[in-house]
């Protein structure tokens, strides 16, 4: 029997990668009307609303019962055991309901946070879906998305930081910082908080240096890449080709995808973000 592996909408896999993973979405809320993220919920609709006025986005965790029921059917269909990783405890209360869930079900479960979001969490996921689908155990599987978080990061550039601030995903301080000075901000995961890592003044100049921080964070390290936007699919593409460029042939997989409605709703358009997975 092998260890299923769960995750939350948040990943933001690409289409093209086939793993074996239960994925539970978060809601989205548009003036009141809720929606599962990926499934009754567009970033387009999120980015038009978040352009209108007297809109409200908001989003919400799953709820314990949604996890549980996960947990439940795939350890019914035959499963050993159930490793569930999740984004940052910091940005969702999403990782806590699938800890009540899991602590419901007992030892079969085990729940990792990947202190991230996007392929900061996709990555580890895949991580843990592909040691499970080699045979490993549950502690070896829950060790391969706590590895491969920890040599993960996660870099990202902002049109303004007042979606940010809306939704209390990074202080007020930073965002006020940001604001008085008219500066254009790339922020980055830190032990799975958002914290400002540079400030400049014009969009070309904070593309420019995303594209340094993240040629900076592979170091010598063989790589893989997932570039993410919201509505910007060509300035992603150029990205994309221009890391290409730079890395060479330390660089593996690149994905290109856009992030869904749960991220859209806290960042606002203009979203560009580069995550780096440094191979072992």
């Amino acid at each position: 029997m092998s260890v299923a592996v769960v995750t939350d909408s948040t990943a933001y896999l690409p289409p093209s990668v086939k793993a074996a993973l239960s994925v539970v979405p978060l809601t989205v809320v548009i003036n009141g009307v809720e929606g599962s993220e990926g499934v009754d919920v567009t970033p387009a609709q999120v980015a038009r609303a978040l352009g209108g006025r007297r809109v409200s986005v908001s989003t919400s965790r799953p709820s314990p019962a949604a996890f549980a029921a996960v947990y439940q059917r795939l350890l019914d269909h035959g499963a050993s055991a159930v490793v569930s990783v999740h984004l940052s405890a910091h940005l969702s209360g999403t990782i806590e309901a699938a800890r009540l869930a899991a602590a419901e079900l007992g030892p079969a479960v085990s729940v990792v946070d990947a202190k991230s979001t996007g392929m900061g969490l996709g990555f580890p996921a895949l991580a843990a879906s592909a040691a499970a689908d080699a045979g490993a155990g549950a502690d070896e599987v829950a060790r391969a998305a706590v590895e491969t978080a920890e040599r993960t990061s996660t870099l990202f550039y902002v049109d303004t930081l007042e979606f940010l601030r809306r939704g209390g995903r990074i202080n007020a301080a930073s965002a006020l910082l940001g604001t008085a000075l008219s500066v254009k901000p790339i922020l980055h995961m830190v032990d799975g908080s958002i914290v400002l890592r540079d400030k400049v003044r014009t969009a070309s100049r904070g593309l420019a240096r995303l594209i340094d921080l993240a040629v900076e964070a592979a170091g010598d390290a063989d790589v893989d890449l997932a570039v993410h936007h919201l509505d910007r699919a060509e300035r992603a593409e150029e990205l994309a080709a221009t890391l290409t460029e730079r890395l060479g042939d330390r660089l593996h997989d690149c994905y290109v995808t856009e992030v869904g409605a749960a991220v859209a709703a806290h960042v606002g358009p203009g979203l560009a973000s580069v995550v780096v997975h440094r191979r072992p």
